[in-house]
């Protein structure tokens, strides 16, 4: 299974970016789709997820800014992003788990600054 992200780039405070994902290789629906982040000098943290059939969760920091949305089924996965602080820069990654086993795109650079 591989992961494509894409969407990142440079945006201004306040502004908004898209990103996209999409898995190819699998016959079956994902179990799980979402976005984790880095920050420089920093762990990878959970951003946001859907586990299939379930609802989506929230790093709560991020609740009201971030929206998950896509469909397991279809591999695809997106995050809007909305409000962006320059403290939400980081390379984001997207991520799939199919059957137990889990995949990870190579990230997306998303840089918020003025």
């Amino acid at each position: 299974v591989q992961l494509q992200a894409s969407g990142g780039g440079l945006v201004q405070p306040g502004g908004s970016l898209r990103l996209s994902c999409a898995a190819s290789g699998s016959a079956f629906p994902a179990n799980a789709m979402g976005w984790y982040r880095q920050a420089p000098g920093k762990q990878r943290q959970l951003v946001a997820g859907i586990v299939s059939g379930g609802v989506p969760n929230y790093a709560d920091s991020l609740k009201g800014r971030f929206t998950i949305s896509g469909d397991n089924a279809e591999h695809k996965v997106y995050l809007q992003m909305n409000s962006l602080k320059p403290e939400d820069t980081a390379v984001y990654y997207c991520y799939a788990n199919y059957r137990g086993l889990e995949y990870w795109g190579k990230g997306t650079l998303v840089t918020v600054s003025s």
